[in-house]
This record gives C-alpha cells, sequence and structure tokens, in this order.
C-alpha cells in the first residue's frame, strides 16, 4: 500500500522552511580542539565564494598571530572591530552594528563560544551571531566541541578541566550546515611541539595539562558522534517528510525530573545526550509540593536557573504542583506520553531514605510500562553536598532564639517544680516548640525540640543536674516528649511554609487583580500607562518605565516619578522591540544595564515595551518574580493595545464626523454659492448685452443687484474665513475703547439694502460708557445677528436692538417678531452648520451664529438666545467692561 506524507510532518516542515528562509544561514567548522585548522578551513572557504562573486566580510577572526593564517585573511574585506572600555582598558569586541548596516551575505567570525568584554551588548559572542542571522545575513563560525554545553560536565570528567566558555545545543541544532574539521591526534601533537598552535612556553603546558593523546582521542571521538548524529537527523527529516519507509523507532519522549541540588545541571546535560541518542523530544519538569513548597530564596533561584538551562538545551521546561513527587510525575508522563522518566540517584543517608522513603524507589514500584533512568553523581560531588534537611536555611540569631525559648521553660520549670509533677512540665517545652516552629522556622524549631528534652531531663526530672535518670518511666516521657516535639515542630513549620506560600501567592494573585480591575477603567491610554507603572512598581519596588512606538520609532512614553530613561536605557528598549525578546538586567543582552525591558505582545504584534530599572547591581529580580513580572506584561500588552484601538477608533470616528462636516458644507453653501454667482453673471451678462434698449434705471437696478449680491458673496466667505481661525485659535483681538452706537450704525451700514424696507429701532442710552472690544469682529457679531433676525422675521415687523448697563458689563439685545424658536432648538442654533426647519424660503449656511459665539467668547463674553413675550426670539450679547488686553 502506497504510503503518504505525514499532513502535520508536512505542516512542521513547511513552517520551519519558511521561517528559516527568513533568517541567514550558519556554518559551523566544528573541531575537538585548538589547531586542528578550523580558521584556516574556514577563510579558504571564504575565499572561494569570494571567487564565485558573493560579499564576504570578516567580522572577526582571530589568527593568534599564525603567518598562514594571516595571508588567508588578506586580500578579504575587514571590517573595524570595536573597542570596549572595561577598567581603564579597551577590549576589542566585533561590531554587531557594523555587521549589519555593511549587510554582507556572508560574515567571517571566529570563537563561537567567545564570552563578551563587559558592558557588550551580549554577555556572549553566539548570541551576536543570533542577532546577525535575524538581519537575515548568513555567517560562518569556528566552535571546539568541548564547548558544547551539554558535553560540559563528560569534558570535564574526561580532561580535569572544566570549561566556562559555553554555547547551548539548540543553536547547533539551528545551524544550517556543520563541516568537521578533523586532524589525528598525532598530527596536532606534532602541531604543538613545532609552535604552529601555541608559542613554545604555552605549548608545553597545554600538552600536559590538556593536550594529552588520549584526551584529544575522547573529544575527537565525540566531535566525530555529535557530526553523525546531526547527519541523522537530516537524514531521518527528510525520509518522513517524503514519506520513505525505514525502521523508525517508535516516538521516544523523555521527561527529566529537577530539584534544588547543583547536581541538576547535570541531570539536564545528561537527559539532552539521551534525547540526541534515541531523537527524541524531552521535558524538564520541577515538582512544587502543595504540602511542602519551596520558600528558601537560594533554592528557587537555582531551580529557575536549571530551567533556563534545560530551555537553552532544547528541552519544554515547566513547573507542576502535586501532593507528592512520584505521583505528580507518572501523572505527567501518562498525559504527555512519556515513555522515559530521568531521576537523579538520591543524596540522603540511607538511614533517611529508610525513614522518609526513597523518591527513585516509588518511582520505580509505580510506573508500570515507563522506563526510569536513575543518574548517579561523582562522590566528589555528592560529598561536598548536604541534604537540605542538614543545611542552615535561616541565620544565626533563629537559632539562638530557638535556645533562649528553652531557656525560658525551664527557668519556669525550675520556679513551679515543686507543685507539679515532671510529666506536667512537659507542656513547657511543647509550648516552646510550637512558638519556635510558627514565629522560627524548621531548622531552629528542631533544635529547640532536642535542646527541650535535654533541659527537661537534665533539670526537671530526679537526680537533679546530671542526666542520669532514677526512673526507667522517664525514658517513656522521654521519647514521647521527643516524637512529639519532632512531629508537632515539623507539622507546625509546613504549616507556616504553606501559609508564606500562600501569602506570596496571594499577593501576586491580588496584585494581578488589582491591576486588572484598574486597567478595565482605564479611559485612556497615558491613563493606562499610568496604572500599569504605578501597579508593577508597587508589586517589586522599581521604577517602571512604558515605551511606545511614534512613527516606527520607540519613544519614552510615561515613566515612574523622578525617574526618567537615558538614551542608553532608551535604546536598551529599542533592541528588546525591534528583535522581540528582553533585553538588559538579568537577560543575555545589554545585562550591565540597569533597566530590565520586556516587549508588550499581543496576538497583533508588539505594541510597546515594559521597562523596569534598579540602580541594585547585585539583587535585582528573582526567577520567581520575572515570570510573575512575565504575567503583568501580558496584561499590560493587552490593556495597551485596548486603549490603541479605542484611540484610533475614537480618531476614525473623528475623521467621519469632519468628512460629514464637510460634505455638510458643501451641501449648505452650494446653494448659497451659486445663487449669488448666477444673479451676478446674469445682471452682467444683460448688461453686455444691451445694445442700448435698457434705459439708465434699468441698467442702475442690474448694478446694483450685481453689487449686492457680490457683498453677500463676500459675506459668505468672510464668515468661512472666520471660522477657520476661531477653530484654529489663530483670531487675535484688537481691543480698544468703543462706542456702541457707532458699531451698531456701522452693522446697519454693512446690511445695506437687505435693511432698507425694514423697520430697526434702536434703543441705547446718550451716556453710554465705552466698550472694551474689537471693533470689526464685534460689528461682523451684529451683522451676523441682524441678518438672522432679518431672514426669521415678516417683512413688515421692526427689529429692536437695545443696550444697558450691568454691574460689570453691557448686555445688547437684538429681538424680532418672527415665528420664534422651538425650545429644543435654543441652544442648537449655535452649532455649525444649523439651522432651524422653518420657514422653508430661508437659505444660510449656519454659521452666522456660530462664528458670533466664537467671537463673542473670545471677547470673554456670552451670548444666548430666549423666546420674546408675544412671538419672536432675543439674541442677548454681554460683553465685560474691563479691559482684556
Amino acid at each position: 500500500m502506497e504510503q503518504r506524507p505525514d499532513p502535520d510532518e508536512l505542516l512542521r516542515h513547511a513552517q520551519a522552511e519558511e521561517q528559516a528562509s527568513k533568517r541567514g544561514k550558519l556554518k559551523i567548522f566544528l573541531g575537538y580542539a585548538a589547531g586542528v585548522g578550523k580558521t584556516y578551513a574556514m577563510l579558504e572557504a571564504a575565499h572561494q565564494r569570494k571567487i564565485q562573486g558573493i560579499d564576504v566580510v570578516v567580522g572577526y577572526v582571530e589568527t593568534h598571530k599564525r603567518a598562514e593564517t594571516e595571508e588567508l585573511v588578506e586580500g578579504l574585506d575587514v571590517l573595524p572591530r570595536k573597542q570596549v572600555e572595561y577598567r581603564g582598558v579597551s577590549l576589542p569586541e566585533m561590531d554587531v552594528d557594523e555587521v549589519i548596516k555593511r549587510r554582507p551575505k556572508i560574515v567571517l567570525v571566529d570563537e563561537f563560544a567567545h564570552t563578551n568584554a563587559p558592558g557588550s551588548r551580549h554577555p556572549k559572542r553566539y548570541l551576536d551571531v543570533e542577532e546577525i542571522l535575524d538581519a537575515g545575513i548568513d555567517v560562518y563560525t569556528t566552535l571546539n566541541i568541548q564547548h558544547l554545553e551539554s558535553l560540559n560536565d563528560v569534558v570535564a570528567q574526561v580532561t580535569g578541566v572544566i570549561v566556562r566558555e559555553t554555547v547551548p545545543d539548540l543553536v547547533l541544532d539551528k545551524a544550517s550546515e556543520i563541516e568537521v574539521i578533523d586532524l589525528p591526534p598525532d598530527e596536532l601533537l606534532t602541531r604543538l611541539n613545532e609552535g604552529k598552535v601555541y608559542i613554545p612556553e604555552q605549548a608545553s603546558r597545554a600538552i600536559d595539562k590538556f593536550f594529552r593523546k588520549g584526551n584529544l582521542t575522547a573529544l575527537r571521538e565525540m566531535s566525530l558522534r555529535r557530526a553523525a548524529e546531526r547527519v541523522d537527523d537530516q537524514m531521518r527529516s527528510y525520509m518522513q517528510t517524503r514519506s520513505i519507509s525505514g525502521p523508525w523507532a517508535a516516538g521516544e519522549r523523555l521527561a527529566v525530573c529537577i530539584s534544588p541540588s547543583p547536581l541538576a545541571e547535570k541531570l539536564i546535560r545528561t537527559t539532552r545526550r539521551l534525547a540526541d541518542e534515541l531523537n527524541a523530544e524531552w521535558y524538564a519538569v520541577y515538582v512544587e509540593i502543595a504540602s511542602k513548597p519551596e520558600t528558601n530564596p537560594a533554592n528557587r533561584e537555582r531551580i529557575g536557573r536549571t530551567l533556563q538551562l534545560a530551555e537553552e538545551l532544547g528541552a519544554k521546561s515547566l513547573t507542576i504542583a502535586g501532593r507528592s513527587i512520584q505521583e505528580a510525575v507518572l501523572d505527567f508522563a501518562h498525559k504527555n506520553n512519556i515513555t522515559k522518566v530521568v531521576v537523579g540517584k538520591p543524596l540522603k543517608p540511607r538511614w533517611q531514605e529508610m525513614w522518609n522513603g526513597s523518591i527513585v524507589d516509588q518511582l520505580i514500584y509505580a510506573s508500570g510500562d515507563i522506563d526510569v533512568y536513575v543518574i548517579s553523581a561523582r562522590t566528589e560531588s555528592s560529598k561536598s553536598i548536604l541534604p537540605k534537611e542538614w543545611q542552615l536555611h535561616r541565620p544565626l540569631g533563629r537559632y539562638v532564639l530557638g535556645l533562649l525559648l528553652v531557656a525560658v521553660s525551664t527557668s519556669l520549670g525550675l520556679i513551679i517544680r515543686g507543685n507539679l509533677e515532671p510529666a506536667n512540665l512537659v507542656m513547657l517545652y511543647l509550648a516552646s516548640t510550637v512558638v519556635s516552629a510558627v514565629f522560627l522556622g524548621r531548622g531552629p524549631s528542631l533544635l529547640t525540640a532536642i535542646a527541650g528534652v535535654l533541659a527537661f531531663d537534665f533539670f526537671l526530672v530526679p537526680p537533679y543536674l546530671t542526666f542520669a535518670v532514677s526512673d526507667t518511666q522517664y525514658f517513656i516521657t522521654f521519647i514521647a516528649l521527643l516524637i512529639v516535639s519532632l512531629v508537632v515542630s515539623s507539622l507546625t513549620a509546613r504549616v507556616r511554609e504553606q501559609a508564606e506560600a500562600a501569602v506570596q501567592r496571594e499577593r501576586q494573585t491580588a496584585a494581578l487583580y488589582d491591576l486588572s480591575k484598574d486597567l478595565t477603567s482605564a479611559a485612556d491610554l497615558l491613563q493606562v500607562a499610568n496604572i500599569i507603572i504605578s501597579q508593577i512598581g508597587n508589586a517589586f519596588g522599581r521604577d517602571v518605565a512604558i515605551f511606545l512606538p511614534d512613527n516606527q520609532q520607540l519613544q519614552i512614553f510615561a515613566s515612574s516619578p523622578n525617574y526618567q530613561p537615558d538614551e542608553n536605557e532608551l535604546a536598551v528598549a529599542a533592541w528588546a522591540y525591534q528583535h522581540d525578546q528582553p533585553a538588559g538586567r538579568g537577560t543575555d543582552t545589554l545585562p550591565a544595564a540597569s533597566l530590565r525591558c520586556h516587549p508588550l505582545k499581543t496576538s497583533n504584534g508588539i505594541v510597546g515595551v515594559l521597562g523596569v530599572h534598579s540602580k541594585d547591581q547585585t539583587n535585582f529580580l528573582s526567577s520567581e518574580q520575572r515570570l510573575t513580572l512575565a504575567a503583568f506584561a501580558n496584561q499590560s500588552a493587552l490593556a495597551i493595545e485596548r486603549a490603541s484601538l479605542s484611540e484610533q477608533a475614537s480618531q476614525a470616528e473623528l475623521l467621519r464626523a469632519t468628512e460629514s462636516l464637510q460634505t455638510a458644507l458643501l451641501n449648505s453653501i452650494s446653494h448659497d454659492l451659486r445663487t449669488p454667482l448666477v444673479s451676478i453673471t446674469g445682471a452682467l451678462s444683460s448688461l453686455d448685452e444691451d445694445n442700448g434698449t435698457l434705459n439708465e434705471s434699468t441698467r442702475r437696478a442690474l448694478i446694483e443687484n450685481a453689487r449686492g449680491e457680490a457683498d453677500r458673496l463676500n459675506r459668505l466667505v468672510g464668515n468661512l474665513l472666520n471660522m477657520t481661525r476661531i477653530e484654529s485659535g489663530a483670531i487675535k483681538l484688537r481691543l480698544e475703547a468703543e462706542d456702541i452706537q457707532d458699531v451698531v450704525g456701522t452693522a446697519l451700514e454693512q446690511l445695506g439694502s437687505r435693511i432698507a424696507n425694514r423697520k430697526i429701532q434702536a434703543k441705547i442710552p446718550a451716556n453710554f460708557p465705552l466698550v472694551p472690544m474689537d471693533f470689526t469682529l464685534i460689528a461682523q457679531v451684529l451683522v451676523n445677528v441682524l441678518e438672522n433676525a432679518i431672514k426669521y422675521s415678516p417683512a413688515d415687523s421692526a427689529i429692536e436692538v437695545s443696550a444697558e448697563l450691568l454691574d460689570e458689563k453691557i448686555r445688547l439685545k437684538i429681538a424680532d417678531h418672527g415665528a420664534g424658536i422651538p425650545s429644543e432648538d435654543l441652544t442648537r442654533i449655535f452649532d455649525k452648520f444649523y439651522r432651524v426647519q422653518r420657514p422653508e424660503n430661508v437659505s444660510g449656511t449656519g454659521l452666522g451664529l456660530s462664528i458670533s459665539k466664537g467671537i463673542v467668547e473670545v471677547h470673554h463674553g456670552t451670548i444666548y438666545a430666549s423666546p420674546r413675550e408675544g412671538g419672536g426670539t432675543i439674541i442677548t450679547i454681554e460683553l465685560p467692561l474691563k479691559n482684556m488686553g
């Protein structure tokens, strides 16, 4: 039967290829020791690519003053190195920014596992390479097998040398090509003796300590085996995606159980190597016991580092909760189809295992079809590591307080021992044990229990002041007291630890709840940012900053009071934003910075960066705090995205309203513009076509009509310009003391023929004071109001203009005898483009009263409409008498 490719496998393969196509390709020249020719081979390959017309540059190559290597560097473009100042010394490093700016097709980067100088962007060179690859540039690099993280402990065991500079296996797994540079150990030793690798003095020391033939042979085997495993992985991937049948192994899945023990790192590396051999997916699991949570900060930090190491080596790391380790691990294994569980050999004494039970034995007994691998520790390591029950986790002062409680109980016992039986005095020591367990912790309470038994025997049981016992029944009392004290101490301490853990979880949950609740009620983006800064600042005791993009450029949007990020911290945030990775303190990118930056990411992309600042150089954030901070960052990202979308929606609504106003404006003024233009055009055409048939009065009427329509058109355009000036705030007042009678007269004069047949009644007192105003603008207000009164009142009715003096202002009233304005329209008539619906034959843009309101308000005055008794409308204008200039 024809086999078809697995659709899921094809999808994963397609996704991997798509992701890889966006990155540069990494080629690693892998060797087993210095001097085998890795750099030489890399430079030869570079020259071949250059001959083919490919742009190749040297980002960083260390020649070690070898003549043949220096000759190969010649002829290649060498980028300048970046000088990093550290303690007064200038250290050369690869300039990542220069590489990305130059954008060659291939860049050569020697010594892949190199540790960068303090103050560099990344602590390790392989992280520099990752950034270059993300920029789409291919990289050629060199690596020795002993620098591979998963082989670190094996190399140390074989060679006796602990290699400090390592790279995660995951980086090697993502390489597009690995070329093994091999050289027989004898030839390498010959090169060493000839001084072709190190200078003679260094060569002799290297041969004595590291370059022994046995060491080199073992390292050579490791490099060849690792390369063979990589080829096998590529072959399997090829055959699976093309449905080529083969002797496939059933899918293996491994889970390694870790603890706070320093030996957990060895478990991680061993499991990684086992997973490579089995071509298996693997997990790193830490079990949090609900009844006995880990409260020691150092242990929690060690757990976090171990889980991070597992992720660097390609594992999926997680923390699970359960009533017991074996129950939680096996439950996880069954749910996730784990076939093999890896655990460490217990370090506890045998008697303690018999007393408390062995986790390994319990796992093996209950494992069923799941294989259990037990990894042993080296004797030297195990001797130096005590079980945590024997370590002093508390300050010495707490143990002293425990002994002080025993002394107090003994003193009370000495006072009252004449009135009570010794068996009753036991309660004093039980009480001191409980108090010690509740307030001092597990270790001090155990010491209190043991010291209490000894003090009870020595001071309160006859014969006194000796450990001898005259009555054998007291032995039962001693044993019972010791057992009860130890049990009470253990249970009370466990309850205390559970309570502390519960309080910590409750604080975190409450902080997240408060953040979520406050963010829900936030109205705008600035308020959201201030809430985030306040809540995270209170939760972590740190200064906080929010960085948001503005025209594709990250900017400081908000920060804690008395804290303003500098240019360097802004650069850290910009890097985190551009690369979608945490940067700054506690990360692998710019770790010397005082700011830790988290990208605020949602399903739609990165919306900003959260920065947490601290001047504390030694103790910044624990691994648990970093997880909590990540949860805060997720909540913050969603809130910022919501606020941004809300603002975008508001802007879209404003744009829609603006477009609607523009449409309304065009609709309103189109008729008012066309009517006077048609009248003017008609009058001018009649005059132009006149052959002497028109008499003088007709010609004069046509001219007056054209002039009137031109004035009307001029006022319309003037209103539009005034409205624009008012809305933009560009209107400027020229305040002078003016006579209100002159202003009214000028307005009537500007109205011209439109009031020729109307009766205007002006009632202004003779000795009316001068009023500070802009004469031209207030005259325009009166023109607009009077024109409105003319439009909405009968032609034979009068219009009344009156003025009265109040305490510190004057009041002008323009009253007509028209139909009046409906009550619901009294306030709306001052809105732009608003017109009362009746009468139907009245034209206009609806701008006159709106412009009038703007001008009056600029004068710090008010304008409003009210109904007139007997019918009609009164427009009231109030202006202050004090000079505003």
